[in-house]
This record gives C-alpha cells, sequence and structure tokens, in this order.
C-alpha cells in the first residue's frame, strides 16, 4: 500500500462528484483521457450506468492506474461452493422462516469461500458470510451486481480499486458492481449479510413530507481517498458473473489505481448515525420511515430492494400497540438482527440469524411480546435500546435455496411463536 496516504481518510456526501489522489499530480488537471496521463499511468473510465443515463443518475469515475484493468490471463471456472447463483431452483413455501446464525467456519475460509446464498430473486440475491482468514494473494470483482454488506461480527479491511474502507457492525459498505477488492480480517474471524442489488443503484429515499431533513443524511456516507498498491507476484483475480464465479491468473494487484475523479466509487455508512422518524401522538406510521436506502424499479413507488433498519428508539404513541403489528405484506421481507434483541420478538431471533416473510404471509410479535405490550402503560414514553436490526424488502417473492430449507441452522419450530394465542372476542350478542 501507497506508504504516503493513510488507510483512515473519507470523502463525505452520498453520490457526489470525487477528485481524489493518492501521489500529488496524479490527476489530470482537465482532460479525462490525455494522450499521455501524469506519472505514466493508464486512464480507465468505469461506468455503472448507461452512457446515455440522465445526468442526475449517471454514475461513473475515471481512474488512473499503474496498469490497464484488461490485463490479467484469460478466466476459467471456479467451484461456487456455497454460493448459488439461481433463486428458482426448488418450490417456495408460503411459511415463515427462520434461521439461527451461521457458525464459523472450521476449516480456514476467506470472505468468498464463506458465502452462503440463502434465498433471492429476479431483484437480489441474498446471502450470509462467515470468515475465518483474510484474503491473501486473491481479488474478487462482482460482474452481477451491486454489493451491500451488513457486518454483523467482526470487523471487515476492505482494499478496493478506489481506496480502503474499515468497517465495523453497525456500519454498512456498498462496493459497486465491477470494483474489484480484497478483505481482511483484523479480528481474525468475521461473519454477516450480504445483498446483490442486481437492479437500479442504490440511493437516498426522497422524504416527501418529512421536509428537507430526516433518515440517513447525505454527508454520513463516506467514500475512501485514492490509495494503491504496487505489488507483483502470483495473484488470483475472482469474478462473479453470470451467477458464476470465475478465476484468472494476474501478475499484479489489480488494486492500482493512483488517482480517481467520478461519482462510481465504494462507500459506507454508520447506521447509528440513522435520524429516526416517529410518531408522538398516536398509531404507526409504516416502516418506511426506517429506509436507509432504496434501488428504484420501472413502476413508481415500488422498489426492487429497500433496505431498512430498526435501531434505537423513542416509542411515545399513546393508547397503541407499540411494538411492530400483525401485518400481510404485498412486498417480500427478508430480515437480521446485528445487535441485541429485536422488539417485536421475545427470543429465538438472535444476532447473526435470519427470517424470511414472503409475500402476504402473516407475521408480527410474538404471543409474549403481544400479552406484555398489550397491558403496557402508553401515558409513558418507552425506549428501545441497545438494537439494530434490519431488513431486505423487495417486491417479488423471495426464494429461498435448496440448501438453506435444509440448513441446520432452519428452525423448524418458528411457526409456535404465534400458536400460543387465545381468544378472546365475546360476542355481544350472544
Amino acid at each position: 500500500m501507497n506508504p504516503h496516504h493513510p488507510h483512515a481518510g473519507y470523502l463525505s456526501g452520498f453520490g457526489n462528484e470525487f477528485a481524489t489522489e493518492a501521489v500529488p499530480g496524479a490527476l489530470p488537471p482537465h482532460q479525462n483521457s490525455p494522450q499521455r496521463a501524469p506519472h505514466g499511468l493508464y486512464a480507465e473510465q468505469l461506468s455503472g450506468t448507461a452512457f446515455t443515463a440522465p445526468r442526475a443518475h449517471n454514475r461513473r469515475s475515471w481512474l488512473y492506474r499503474i496498469r490497464p484493468g484488461a490485463m490479467h490471463q484469460p478466466f476459467t471456472r471456479l467451484d461456487n461452493g456455497r454460493m448459488v447463483g439461481r433463486h428458482d431452483a426448488v418450490e417456495t413455501p408460503p411459511n415463515q422462516l427462520r434461521w439461527d446464525p451461521l457458525p464459523m467456519p472450521d476449516a480456514p475460509t476467506d470472505f468468498i469461500d464463506g458465502w452462503v446464498t440463502m434465498a433471492g430473486n429476479a431483484g437480489v440475491g441474498i446471502h450470509l458470510y462467515a470468515a475465518n482468514r483474510s484474503m491473501e494473494g486473491r481479488y474478487f470483482y462482482n460482474a452481477d451486481a451491486e454489493m451491500l454488506l451488513v457486518p454483523q461480527e467482526g470487523r471487515l479491511h476492505i482494499a478496493t480499486e478506489l481506496g480502503v474502507l474499515d468497517l465495523e457492525p453497525q456500519e454498512i459498505a456498498v462496493i459497486p458492481r465491477g470494483v474489484r477488492f480484497r478483505a481482511a480480517l483484523p479480528d481474525g474471524q468475521a461473519r454477516g449479510y450480504l445483498c446483490e442489488n442486481f437492479g437500479a443503484l442504490l440511493r437516498l429515499p426522497d422524504l416527501g413530507v418529512i421536509g428537507s431533513n430526516g433518515l440517513a443524511n447525505p454527508r454520513d456516507f463516506l467514500t475512501p481517498h485514492a490509495a494503491f498498491e504496487d505489488r507483483e507476484g502470483d495473484f488470483e483475480l475472482v469474478a462473479k458473473f453470470g451467477g458464476n464465479l470465475w478465476r484468472a491468473a494476474i501478475g499484479h494487484s489489480p488494486l492500482d489505481v493512483v488517482a480517481w475523479h467520478g461519482n462510481y466509487a465504494p462507500y459506507k455508512y454508520d447506521l447509528r448515525h440513522f435520524n429516526t422518524i416517529g410518531s408522538i401522538s398516536y398509531d404507526h406510521p409504516d416502516p418506511s420511515i426506517f429506509l436507509v436506502l432504496q434501488a428504484p424499479s420501472d413502476t413508481p413507488g415500488v422498489d426492487t430492494l429497500d433496505f431498512v433498519i430498526f435501531p434505537p428508539r423513542w416509542l411515545a404513541a399513546e393508547n397503541t400497540f407499540r411494538p411492530p403489528w400483525f401485518h400481510r405484506n404485498v412486498a417480500s421481507e427478508f430480515m437480521g438482527l446485528i445487535h441485541g434483541q429485536y422488539d417485536a420478538k421475545a427470543q429465538g431471533f438472535l444476532p447473526g440469524g435470519a427470517s424470511l416473510h414472503n409475500c402476504m404471509s402473516g407475521h408480527g410479535p410474538d404471543a409474549p411480546t403481544f400479552e406484555k405490550a398489550s397491558v403496557g402503560d402508553t401515558t409513558r414514553p418507552h425506549k428501545v435500546d441497545a438494537t439494530m436490526a434490519f431488513m431486505f424488502e423487495t417486491r417479488d417473492v423471495i426464494h429461498p435455496t435448496a440448501a438453506a430449507l435444509a440448513s441446520p441452522q432452519l428452525q423448524p419450530d418458528y411457526y409456535q411463536c404465534w400458536q400460543g394465542f387465545h381468544k378472546h372476542f365475546k360476542d355481544p350478542r350472544a
């Protein structure tokens, strides 16, 4: 890594045009593709949207690198391991599903080998990861999707072509489609969630009647300064392409971008900075008030992916059942727990675990939570504290993989949490 440019240091703002260089003078003063780039570098454009996309939606960056990105040997197929590229191989049950946390691996397993595909559809691929070894001499990029990383245990040190992201639980990162990186494990092991977004790029939602402030603030999204590796050796470049893994031999580190400018770059966000909105009179606003990022579809108001969180917050609504209520949605929900306890479940939903409630499958609080909240004092506010849960929500049915349905982590008795409800209704006409 370039010793003259520290890893720590970020550029602030979501989707901004940035310009950053690890060596003074590495950025051309004006022209994007000059006849001769400074310091003998090669100019390369990385485009994340169609060239003719509207200016407000266009994402691209110019990279000034030591060697062209095309400089590697041909790709050959690599075993997919527990990563699944198709999500329609088995029938999808309408049952509510819940899994215990993925155990840490026994054998040496890096971030890529540690992928376990849980579910997906045309818009998203949903995976868990569990790793106990840093990626050494190995680099990766995803040609199928941008990747949303949600660590649950252990930090990730992610060195990308455009700079370094240091990530800890309760932070998230988005690595754009095509950006090459390697992941190191400062704590020796790491576990978390990973969502592939196959559709339109993730963006901040419009605030509507909320106004100009609230939810996730653009200034809290951090993009790395330029940093580079100038290394030669026998390395491996792994690509996810067409739902499968491929490998190519490469004789140098592909993380050799000395300077770049543009708006197509990795970024991270601390979920603890989210500005939570809620009711201060009665009733529940919809959970869209917890929306961090969205991937819009071709139908206005309907997304291929919503990333929603349930952070610490005050509950103050009077004469209102305060936990998440019973509901059946047209959307499908895959949920995870990063930290603490989720306020709609008394037990069974563990940090690192996951649940899937598909389109129109009834779900909501378990019986103990319902009984406790039904007699609670709503004249006083209550703090939901020391928790962080999240949800990947999509417009299409989420299909669990055969491995997820046969997993020893699948809880066969999850349905029991709704079996303890008693009939309270008494017909006044009787």
